[in-house]
C-alpha cells in the first residue's frame, strides 16, 4: 500500500502539485482498514502532524505489521 501512495503522490509531484507532509499522513491513516483502528488512534493521540513525516509514519505502520503478524 505504502508504495502505490508513494507512486501516486511522485505523480502528483510529476505534474506540479504537492502536497504538505500533514495532508499526505492524514490521507494514508484514513485509508487503512478498520483493523488498523487502534495503531491509528495512538498515532493520532500521540504524534504531531506536523513533525511526523511520511516515512516514520510508514516504518511505524510497517512494524506495527510484523508484530501482529508474528503473533498471529
Amino acid at each position: 500500500m505504502s508504495d502505490r501512495f508513494t507512486h501516486i503522490i511522485n505523480g502528483f509531484k510529476a505534474l506540479k502539485k504537492i502536497y504538505p507532509n500533514k495532508k499526505m499522513v492524514k490521507k494514508m491513516l484514513n485509508s487503512l482498514l478498520t483493523t488498523w483502528e487502534a495503531k491509528v488512534t495512538s498515532i493520532e493521540e500521540s504524534k504531531d502532524f506536523n513533525s511526523l513525516s511520511l516515512d516514520k509514519l510508514i516504518d511505524s505502520l510497517l512494524t506495527y505489521e510484523m508484530k501482529i503478524n508474528h503473533n498471529a
